[in-house]
């Protein structure tokens, strides 16, 4: 399921597309500490960004211009301020589209589709498989005998990595800079915490030792 994350300080407004995202079967986060936006959506990791540009604080320039210092995560402006000067900059900070309120629903769902797609189109139109179990990029799922079980984002993307190397020795150093390149902020210590959760989900479909620790050299499967 994709995570979105609205940006916007108008409650009615924030209320509106929560409701409108979950019913069209979307994660919804919402943003509502002005101080520290930049920081919360690294923390989050959200698939796409709807930011507006009048907000406390800081406007919506000033974040996308910081969020993509670490993130290349779609960001669609969703705001009242409707000038070719607004639209300009905001292709220019890095924004990918731009929708002024009020807005058209459907328009609105049909850009947000539009975008996801074709940002990570490539990254889930794949399944993996090893030796007797798949691994579902799309549905976040792996698969052993017709039992399945869900994976986080984190887990799916340390599957990814192992599946694509599987046979070799994936040292933790390799899989850290992997997932910090995915802008999931995965340290040493919470990798080895994922790993482990990875573990006991692969049991509950009946999969073990499926993942080996070769000591002081990294993962193997």
């Amino acid at each position: 399921m994709y995570q979105i994350m609205i940006i916007e300080d108008d409650s009615v407004i924030q209320e509106e597309l929560s409701v409108l995202l979950q019913s069209n079967g979307y994660e919804v986060t919402l943003l509502n500490d002005f101080l520290n936006m930049a920081s919360d959506v690294k923390k989050h990791s959200p698939h796409l960004l709807l930011l507006d540009i009048n907000l406390p604080v800081q406007d919506g320039f000033k974040i996308c211009s910081q969020i993509r210092t670490f993130s290349s995560v779609p960001i669609i402006f969703v705001t009242s301020r409707n000038t070719d000067m607004d639209e300009l900059n905001s292709i220019m900070l890095g924004g990918d589209d731009f929708i002024t309120k009020p807005y058209n629903t459907s328009i609105l769902l049909a850009r947000i589709a539009s975008l996801l797609k074709r940002t990570y189109a490539s990254e889930h139109a794949e399944t993996l498989t090893y030796q007797d179990v798949i691994l579902h990029l799309e549905s976040s799922k792996i698969e052993h005998q017709g039992k399945e079980v869900e994976l986080t984002k984190n887990e799916l993307k340390i599957m990814a990595f192992l599946f694509k190397n599987a046979g070799k020795i994936v040292p933790r150093a390799d899989l850290v800079e992997y997932l910090w390149d995915s802008q999931l902020y995965v340290d040493d210590n919470a990798l080895s915490v994922n790993i482990t959760r990875i573990r006991e989900k692969l049991k509950q479909i009946d999969i073990t030792d499926f993942i080996q620790t070769k000591h002081r050299q990294g993962y193997l499967i």
